[in-house]
């Protein structure tokens, strides 16, 4: 763990002493960097929510970084969606009137690419598909932009790990290039991050949630990020993390979720979080630039 730290004093972060923490410990020693803005599901605001439009319209607003979700279909392909039903966003009622409530893991691959995952958000987007995890990736790689791959529901599809991390594997996105600068994967699942960072210890991990300062030495043994809501954050919990060294030996980092304002973009960059994950991703860059 990190020498910087007091473990005991962590908790002491979060009173009153917090207000007078503006900034995180590597900022108030003069790291001026603003934070990474990621695209939440891509650019979700403009472009119905982790569809492949959505990766082009992150692209198109300059976001480097993207976010999606993976489930997994009855015949164990790896998809992306958020919800572990296809209910919300697709038409699947209207195909499937009769095989309510319409969850993922009960439909194939094939029956899941005849449905339209864009009407919903907007004529436009009529026609767009429920992507598989190789058509996403490969989108993101074709925009030259970086992952940030949520596993989603991990205790509806055991080894799901595993099968993301063969096919970032098989897609190219497990050399050094992609592990060192363009991956990171999350989950709200400790266990299945501790599982992610077994299986690929060389993989940048990320924990989707709040934990009590005093449990974050636990988490620092297997992650490199603490990523919570943003409405749950303070200065000083931001501090306590990055008072300690992750898996990989640098410093935590707080990627926070989901800022879709100018007020509360700049509000937690000047908390000192190293990420802001955002359906509105020019929004957030143009309040932390200015």
């Amino acid at each position: 763990m990190h020498a910087r730290a007091v473990i005991s004093s962590a908790a002491a972060l979060l009173g009153t002493a917090a207000l007078l923490l503006p900034l995180s410990p590597a900022r108030a020693a003069g790291d001026t960097a603003r934070p990474l803005v990621t695209a939440h599901r891509g650019a979700s605001a403009y472009a119905p929510e982790n569809t492949l439009a959505a990766v082009d319209e992150a692209a198109a607003l300059g976001a480097d970084w993207v976010e999606n979700d993976v489930q997994r279909t009855k015949d164990g392909e790896l998809v992306v969606l958020h919800d572990d039903s296809l209910r919300r966003t697709t038409d699947v009622e209207e195909v499937f009137p009769g095989r309510a409530p319409w969850k993922v893991k009960d439909f194939t691959l094939a029956e899941i690419a005849r449905l339209d995952a864009g009407s919903w958000f907007g004529p436009a987007y009529a026609g767009a598909r429920v992507p598989t995890l190789e058509q996403f990736v490969d989108r993101v790689e074709h925009h030259r932009q970086k992952l940030l791959l949520e596993i989603k529901n991990p205790q509806l599809y055991p080894g799901i790990e595993r099968q993301a991390l063969k096919v970032l594997g098989n897609q190219g996105w497990l050399d050094r290039r992609h592990v060192k600068h363009r991956l990171i994967v999350q989950s709200f699942s400790a266990d299945s991050v501790r599982t992610v960072h077994e299986l690929k210890p060389a993989v940048k991990t990320g924990f989707l949630g709040t934990p009590p300062a005093a449990d974050l030495p636990a988490y620092a043994a297997f992650t490199d990020q603490i990523n919570p809501s943003h409405a749950s954050l303070s200065a000083g919990y931001v501090a306590a993390v990055h008072a300690l060294d992750g898996a990989h030996g640098k410093p935590l980092e707080v990627f926070t979720w989901t800022v879709n304002d100018a007020a509360a973009a700049r509000r937690v960059a000047g908390f000192g979080v190293d990420g802001i994950i955002t359906d509105t991703p020019d929004v957030v860059r143009d309040a932390v630039r200015d």
